[in-house]
């Protein structure tokens, strides 16, 4: 679906008069703001449209890849137009990895998509930018080891969550089902414990509200309505129904973790810190009695900081075990090899992280589910610091910055087979395991996600103790070719709806 195709459904019943009046005032107030304001040549790119930008050559379904088809022509860095504004977009592995790694401080600050400023979320770690960025992401990274991350502690928080939900998959006796609610709890449930100190039963409404809440913004942040809002804004607060169902799921889930931590204030004690959350509340509770006035550890900060971290730590890891389950049901001669390779280093007992280094076959699954699966095809807008001059292009100060991530894990120059599910790209010869750099799912540089190294260890356990109990497969009367990996577009890239079936090996 074209992007003018998806602007012109998504109008709001108004008339038609009035419809065209709202839209010639928007257009005047948008281009009155988008007048050139500067001479120095930038990134090559295809001449804009007045006002409409370069939308009309974008997929805003598949930006991705509307904008790998560009970058043949223009070159790995190169300028479009999201409707009105422009933005240099960087492809394949050693242009992305040289901004984000080499120009790590040009390139480091973020672009906060309208629909997320207006939400208040500039604050906490995602879209923050200066010192409050710098001071809450050293705090969460502090405090997340703190409370187990890369650590034994958090190795048994996973594996005892990981027998809770083989529990409730043995419930269904290998009858097909969607695995997603169980796993998004199960995921979720890590995180919780980190950030509230405790974990939630899979019943509890509660719980389940605020997982399904998230995922519902999630999905809908990059959805092709809310792009063209955070691009044409003025107009879309009237015309795109989609910016009221964020705007109203995001300010619930707000007062669901505000209840949260209320109920924490209730019981905060200096001397039984409990997780993130209780570090917070009591970091801020010591800068107020040291007269402190210009703290970062305000309650906004708490808030989405809690939230960020609340987010990232459920969707991302649960949506790639669920591709992962997915594709070990389209292959079970993959599948097959995991299971032996499990049986051989490791027999019944419980994995442990250290395993891993004796399952090269195993791990380079896992890695290509992340590969392949490229939930994140465009890292979260980065927007330049300052002027700089990038491969010979001028880029100024405060110009939006994509990065195609789906060109780096896709890079033809980097992987022996970039387009199918291959689990030789990370084998060398001999059966090793063989890391690669154009790995780079969680992005690179200053901006790269905080939680590598929580997702990792939970990657590994939950897809190697699960495969240790169970098989998947495809439900009946649907063939293993017949199993559609077309993703589902959104803020991350998840399969579409779906069952399998779950069959218990002993």
């Amino acid at each position: 679906m074209g992007a003018m195709d998806v602007f012109l459904q998504s109008f709001s019943p108004v008339s038609v008069l009035g419809t065209v009046v709202l839209i010639l005032i928007g257009f005047h107030f948008i281009l009155s703001k988008s007048r050139p304001q500067g001479h120095r040549q930038g990134p090559p790119g295809p001449k804009p449209l007045p006002i409409v930008g370069n939308l009309l050559q974008l997929d805003v379904k598949r930006l991705d890849q509307a904008l790998m088809k560009l970058s043949k022509t223009y070159g790995s860095v190169f300028t479009v137009h999201m409707g009105p504004k422009k933005t240099v977009v960087l492809t394949g592995y050693k242009t992305v990895r040289e901004a984000f790694v080499s120009y790590a401080e040009e390139f480091g600050e973020r672009e906060a998509p309208t629909v997320f400023k207006e939400a208040n979320m500039h604050h906490g770690i995602v879209f923050s930018n200066g010192d409050s960025w710098k001071e809450m992401r050293r705090f969460a990274l502090t405090n997340l080891k703190d409370f187990g991350m890369g650590k034994k502690v958090c190795e048994e928080k996973i594996i005892e969550e990981c027998h809770f939900l083989i529990q409730k998959l043995k419930e269904f006796k290998g009858e097909a089902f969607d695995l997603s609610q169980h796993m998004n709890n199960a995921v979720s449930n890590i995180i919780c414990s980190m950030i509230y100190g405790k974990r939630f039963e899979y019943d509890d409404l509660e719980f389940t509200t605020i997982v399904n809440r998230t995922n519902q913004v999630i999905q809908l942040s990059g959805s092709p309505s809310m792009q063209l809002y955070n691009m044409f804004p003025k107009i879309g607060k009237l015309v795109f129904s989609a910016r009221k169902k964020m705007r109203d799921i995001v300010a619930a889930n707000k007062q669901h973790h505000l209840m949260l931590l209320n109920r924490l204030k209730e019981t905060l004690s200096p001397q039984m810190c409990r997780g993130v959350a209780d570090a917070f509340l009591i970091r801020q509770q010591q800068h107020k009695e040291s007269g402190i006035t210009d703290s970062h550890y305000h309650n906004d900060n708490l808030l989405v900081t809690v939230m960020n971290l609340f987010g990232a730590g459920t969707d991302t890891t649960s949506t790639t075990l669920r591709w992962a389950f997915l594709y070990m049901a389209k292959y079970p001669k993959i599948q097959d090899q995991v299971q032996q390779e499990l049986r051989n280093v490791v027999g019944s007992r419980q994995i442990q992280v250290e395993d891993r280094q004796n399952l090269p076959f195993t791990d380079a699954v896992i890695h290509e589910t992340q590969r392949v699966a490229n939930i994140a095809p465009l890292a979260v807008p980065h927007r330049t610091s300052k002027d700089v001059t990038f491969q010979g292009h001028f880029i100024e100060k405060g110009t939006p910055v994509i990065a195609v991530l789906t060109s780096v894990l896709q890079d033809e120059s980097q992987w022996e087979k970039p387009n199918v599910f291959y689990p030789g790209n990370f084998l060398s010869k001999d059966g090793k395991f063989l890391k690669r750099d154009a790995f780079m799912p969680f992005s690179a540089g200053r901006r790269a996600c905080p939680g590598e190294s929580l997702a990792r260890m939970e990657l590994f356990i939950f897809f190697t103790t699960l495969l240790q109990h169970f098989r998947f497969s495809p439900p009946p009367g649907v063939t293993e070719e017949e199993l559609d990996l077309t993703p589902r577009v959104g803020g991350t890239m998840s399969p579409e709806p779906h069952t399998l079936c779950v069959t218990p090996l002993n």
